[in-house]
C-alpha cells in the first residue's frame, strides 16, 4: 500500500477515535489518558500507573475510587501486551463513561498506529480525556489563506489540506446608493466612501489577526471577489505588511463575498493552490461524475459492483468516502460451525445464521477489518489507485449521499 494513503488512513482512523472519544464523559474524575512516546520505557509507565493506583485510594468517595482503580489496572494490562511503545507511541484512553441514566461503563480505547510520533508522556486522571497531542496531529501544516469582498460583505479563512474552514463572515453597512443632489451629493458621497474605508479596514485588520499566527504554516493568500473592489484593497495597503508579502496573483473573480464565495474561490484558485488536496479531490469526483454520465461509462459505484470490479482488475481509481462507517465482519455459528462474512455498520443486529438460521452467532472480532481498509488492500493487489474523499467540497458530499461513499474510475467500460 502506498506510504501516503497508509497515512491517510491513519490520520483518518485517528478522526474517528478523536470524535468518539472526545464526547465521552465521566461522573467525576474517572477517566484516564496514558500517552507514551517512542522513548519511554513501558515498565517506567506501568511502575507510574502502580504509583497512581495506591494514591487512588485516598480517594473519598468509594465509587471513584473504584472507577479510578478499575481504569488503572485496565491500563496496566492492557500495556502488559506490548514490549515497547514503538517508532510512534502509544497512547491509552480507560474509564468508566456515561452511557445515560447514571449509569456507567468501562471502555479501553487504544491508539498504537497514530499519523505521528507522539511528542511527551502525558498522565491524566479528569472527568474527559487528554486528546491535545492527537488533535495537533490533524492539523495540516500546509494551508493558503482565502479572502473575498466587495462593497456589501466579506469573508475569509483557510484551506488547508482538504479542509475549507470560513474563519468569519462580515456584512458592512455601506449604502449602496443615495437619491440626493445638489450640495448634499459631494457630502453623502464622502460619508459612502468613509463607510466604505471602515468596512474594508475592519476586514482586513480581521483577516490578517486571524492569518499572524500561522504565517509560518501560509503557502500563500488567495483574494477574489464578484467585482473592483478586490482590487481597490490591494492597491491601496489596507493588508498588514507581512501578509501583503503572501498575496498571490491573480486576483479571481467570484459570485459571491461569503463562504460559497471561498469555495468558488477554491475551484479558480485550483492552479495557483499546488498543495492543496481539496481542488485535486474536487477534480477527480468530477471525473466520476462524468464518466458515470455516459452510455458505456469507464465508471461504477455500490459495494457489490466495486468488488466484482476489483476482482476482475477493472479498477484505474478507488473513490472511498471518509464518511464510511462500516466494517467487514467474519461471523462463526455456534451451531452448526458456518462461517461467513459480512458488511455491517457497528450498531447493526447481529445476523441470523446464513445455514441454519440459528440465533447462536458470534463475531470472530479478531478477523473483522474496516471496509475502507479492506477494499483499500484488494485495490493494492491489482495495483489500483485509492483516494479518500473529504465531505468538505459539494463532490464529496455528493459522492457520499448518492452513491454510497463508494465509486470507482474504470480501466475500460464494464458492467
Amino acid at each position: 500500500m502506498a506510504e501516503d494513503l497508509e497515512l491517510q488512513q491513519r490520520r483518518l482512523k485517528l478522526k474517528k477515535v478523536l470524535t468518539e472519544v472526545s464526547a465521552m464523559r465521566g461522573m467525576g474524575t474517572e477517566l484516564v489518558s496514558v500517552i507514551i512516546p517512542p522513548d519511554k520505557m513501558i515498565s517506567d509507565v506501568r511502575h507510574h500507573l502502580t504509583q497512581e493506583a495506591g494514591q487512588a485510594a485516598n480517594i473519598k468517595s468509594k465509587s471513584t475510587k473504584k472507577h479510578v482503580t478499575d481504569a488503572i489496572e485496565s491500563a496496566i494490562s492492557t500495556l502488559n501486551r506490548y514490549k515497547n511503545p514503538g517508532e510512534l507511541g502509544i497512547a491509552l484512553f480507560v474509564g468508566h463513561v456515561i452511557t445515560g441514566n447514571n449509569k456507567t461503563r468501562l471502555i479501553s480505547t487504544v491508539i498504537d498506529n497514530p499519523p505521528e510520533a507522539f511528542p511527551s508522556f502525558r498522565y491524566r486522571c479528569d472527568s474527559s480525556f487528554e486528546l491535545s497531542q492527537l488533535e495537533e496531529m490533524l492539523i495540516d501544516r500546509t494551508a493558503y489563506g482565502l479572502f473575498v469582498i466587495d462593497r456589501s460583505e466579506a469573508a475569509y479563512g483557510l484551506a488547508s489540506g482538504k479542509r475549507l474552514h470560513c474563519q468569519e463572515h462580515i456584512t458592512s453597512l455601506v449604502p449602496s446608493k443615495h437619491g440626493r443632489g445638489g450640495q448634499s451629493a459631494q457630502r453623502f458621497e464622502r460619508l459612502i466612501e468613509e463607510a466604505a474605508h471602515k468596512f474594508f479596514k475592519k476586514s482586513t485588520e480581521r483577516a490578517c489577526a486571524y492569518w499572524l499566527p500561522m504565517i509560518q504554516d501560509l503557502k500563500g493568500i488567495i483574494i477574489g471577489g464578484p467585482g473592483a473592489t478586490k482590487d481597490f484593497v490591494i492597491r491601496n495597503d489596507y493588508f498588514h505588511h507581512e501578509i501583503k508579502k503572501l498575496i498571490r496573483e491573480p486576483f479571481f473573480d467570484v459570485g459571491y463575498s461569503n463562504e460559497s464565495g471561498l469555495r468558488e474561490l477554491i475551484q479558480r484558485a485550483g492552479g495557483l493552490m499546488d498543495q492543496i488536496e481539496l481542488d485535486v479531490e474536487r477534480k477527480i469526483v468530477d471525473i466520476f461524475l462524468r464518466e458515470v454520465m455516459q452510455p458505456h461509462p469507464k465508471a461504477t459505484y455500490g459495494e457489490s459492483m466495486i468488488r466484482s470490479a476489483l476482482e476482475q482488475g477493472a479498477v484505474e481509481t478507488l473513490l472511498l468516502s471518509e464518511a464510511i462507517t462500516k466494517r467487514r465482519v467474519h461471523w462463526s455459528c455456534k451451531s452448526c460451525k458456518n462461517t461467513w462474512v459480512s458488511t455491517q455498520n457497528r450498531t447493526s443486529e447481529i445476523p441470523l445464521c446464513t445455514n441454519c438460521k440459528s440465533e447462536e452467532v458470534f463475531e470472530m472480532s479478531d478477523k473483522t477489518v474496516d471496509l475502507i481498509d479492506e477494499l483499500s488492500i484488494l485495490a493494492e493487489r491489482t495495483s489500483s489507485k485509492v483516494r479518500l474523499i473529504s465531505l468538505d467540497t459539494e463532490e464529496g458530499a455528493t459522492l457520499d449521499a448518492a452513491f454510497g461513499g463508494i465509486a470507482a474510475i474504470l480501466r475500460y467500460a464494464w458492467s
